[in-house]
């Protein structure tokens, strides 16, 4: 082939010349996580939890209802809706509870979507009794159905709740408090457990726990980034880009400032901040000065005050764009409530890696997955008003990404049953283990105190 007939073929298919990815980064991750898995072991707990005979008739529970979560999840998967719009899923999962003789609350805590149903046991009408919620997500992504695999979620949260409440049933000392299940919308995008925690959800509670699907491992913690929104709008002057450009205010000159800016601050921030930043808007032709121009970003870091000192600087950037470019600007941040990272309980992560080993399972500790692949998700703020956990479960081989229509397949395959099945019974004996041992219930509220207690996050960012 010519040069020229190169030059040609790839003018006209840029794709195959330009637009290749490499997997360099990824490779060398996978090389350093495949070494690290060899010689790290989660410790696990050193605590009793709850008498034996109970978890096994709790693991024994979890499996009577395991053909009903499975048509559940498969159900969710069907018909995937997005964030504040799950009305059918938030019907299906409360007409589980009620066949099962509970009275689930649809539209709790302010949500049309939430939803709220309890057990108490023996001491569980005490105003002090010992309480814990365990949580379900179920919204979808727009396009990509549940490539989150919240429908796995859903059934996790639901089977272990459902598998403490017949067991309380058995015998009220069989479950020594209060259990609360909370079905949690829109955690994709916005962060409706903030909502529902500013109308009390999380009031009074000693305890939250919940588990996520994952690809490839199953994770007793990873790092997962707090996480803040902005829009930036420039106000400028129009003006005859030809014949009378100096009479002009170029807005679009101050958003492209930005966008560099925050690329060159890149270089002066710590390894886990993120910042992602699209120009939405810069004007209609070019024969026009634009007066108007307009960026949405995405603001991450790995502890809350990272994440305000990221904060403060992101907004310094835009305000001095709009100076050297001579326009007005309007800083708006979080359309909905910021995310903060998840803050997780290592006493509690302890007992739900013993659940899982009694499963066949072994959670890898944290730092063997590479941190630096970190999303982020509105447990966060439950994290930091009440200890909890987040650990993640494999669905799926290690090379299927989440966000991905090829993972929301995998959320509906056996590995994703044997999963549901698996984190139910986790969350289940996690949350019977500290209602029954006193010491490790210590310990959970001792550990969240020195990690610094609960924050008032409405105001954390004022």
């Amino acid at each position: 082939m010519s040069s020229e007939q190169s030059g040609r073929d790839g003018a006209q298919n840029p794709d195959a010349r330009h637009t290749e990815v490499s997997t360099a980064y990824l490779d060398q991750l996978d090389e350093e996580r495949e070494l690290a898995m060899r010689t790290s072991v989660h410790p696990g707990s050193s605590f009793d939890g709850a008498p034996s005979a109970l978890r096994e008739r709790l693991e024994a529970l979890v499996a009577e209802d395991g053909q009903t979560m499975i048509d559940l999840m498969l159900d969710l998967a069907e018909h995937p809706e997005v964030a504040f719009e799950e009305h059918r899923s938030a019907a299906a999962i409360a007409k589980v509870l009620g066949d099962h003789g509970f009275e689930a609350t649809v539209g709790a805590y302010g949500l049309d979507t939430a939803i709220h149903a309890e057990i108490r046991g023996e001491g569980g009408d005490a105003e002090d009794a010992p309480t814990y919620a365990i949580l379900s997500e179920y919204d979808a992504l727009p396009g990509v159905g549940h490539g989150c695999g919240h429908n796995v979620i859903a059934v996790m949260g639901l089977g272990a709740f459902l598998a403490l409440a017949r067991l309380a049933s058995e015998g009220p000392s069989a479950v020594p408090g209060r259990v609360v299940f909370l079905g949690t919308p829109a955690e994709e995008g916005h962060t409706g457990k903030e909502y529902m925690a500013r109308e009390g959800a999380f009031d009074g509670l000693d305890g939250a726990v919940m588990a996520h699907p994952y690809g490839g491992y199953d994770l007793a913690d990873q790092a997962w980034l707090g996480r803040r929104t902005l829009t930036v709008e420039y106000h400028g002057h129009t003006a005859h880009a030809s014949a009378q450009p100096f009479m002009g205010r170029n807005a679009l000159d101050a958003a492209s400032l930005m966008y560099q800016g925050i690329g060159l601050m890149r270089q002066q921030t710590p390894p886990s901040d993120r910042i992602h930043a699209v120009i939405r808007e810069g004007g209609e032709r070019a024969s026009v000065v634009p007066d108007y121009a307009k960026l949405d970003l995405y603001v991450r870091s790995q502890r809350p005050e990272t994440l305000k000192d990221l904060s403060r600087r992101v907004e310094d950037v835009a305000r001095g764009a709009a100076m050297m470019a001579g326009v007005g600007v309007t800083v708006s941040w979080d359309q909905h409530p910021p995310s903060l990272p998840v803050r997780t309980n290592e006493a509690l992560t302890g007992r739900w890696v013993e659940a899982q080993r009694h499963r066949g399972r072994d959670p890898l500790p944290y730092g063997v997955v590479s941190p630096s692949l970190a999303a982020s998700t509105d447990f966060g703020n439950v994290s930091y008003r009440v200890p909890g956990i987040h650990p993640v479960i494999g669905i799926s081989p290690a090379d299927v990404a989440l966000h991905t229509r090829e993972f929301a397949q995998w959320a509906t395959s056996d590995l994703a049953r044997e999963a549901a099945a698996d984190g139910a019974y986790g969350l289940a004996a996690t949350v019977l283990d500290t209602l029954h041992d006193r010491d490790l219930a210590a310990a959970v509220a001792t550990e969240f105190e020195e990690l610094g207690g609960a924050i008032d996050v409405p105001s954390f960012f004022d």
